[in-house]
């Protein structure tokens, strides 16, 4: 048990620390467009992220596929450059409207989860108990990710209910801040 809160603790520290930008803007990106009363589908969305980020990482670790690592850094900051462009032309925030984020964020989970394989593989890969590892960071993430959730949903609320900004508003500027700094870490990371 000792493995899965070791590998709990990475999955968290993977969203939450000041060194997961990347992940903390894609969080961003893909809830910004929702409120605390879409709690429901924002859960389903990050667990469709998180589905994504498993199902590469646990490939990865068991050395069924491998990505360059200088792609896939690029690639981090484009999904997350996409996902503020899509929230760029969001109109309407009805279910039907913003089912596409499901498929972006298990699609764009894939893509995430190869980033960080290439760091977990070699611990995980020489780990006796690899299940409980996985599954230790895999639950960490998703609490992680939770927290980050409810926060923005939190903020988005107070801001909308409570100091009457205007809901497209905010997505514009939420979008258009995630984009701009998305977009320069893409550039920074180009691989060749």
């Amino acid at each position: 048990m000792s493995d899965f809160g070791f590998y709990f603790k990475l999955g968290w520290e993977h969203i939450i620390s000041k060194n997961a930008l990347d992940h903390q803007l894609f969080i961003l990106a893909l809830a910004a467009i929702y409120l605390l009363r879409d709690w429901k589908q924002v859960l389903i969305l990050v667990t469709a992220f998180t589905i994504g980020h498993s199902i590469t990482l646990a490939l990865s670790v068991f050395d069924i596929i491998r990505f360059s690592s200088a792609w896939v850094e690029f690639l981090i900051p484009c999904t997350i450059v996409f996902t503020a462009t899509a929230n760029l032309f969001q109109k309407k925030f009805t279910p039907k409207s913003v089912r596409i984020n499901y498929f972006l964020a298990l699609f764009f989970g894939l893509i995430h989860g190869m980033g960080f394989a290439n760091s977990i593989r070699f611990m995980l890969a020489s780990d006796q108990s690899i299940g409980w590892g996985l599954f230790g960071f895999n639950v960490g993430l998703e609490v992680g990710q939770i927290v980050l959730v409810i926060a923005i949903l939190v903020v988005v609320t107070i801001l909308v209910t409570l100091f009457k900004v205007n809901r497209r508003d905010w997505v514009l500027v939420s979008a258009g801040a995630v984009f701009g700094v998305s977009l320069l870490m893409a550039l920074e990371r180009l691989p060749f």
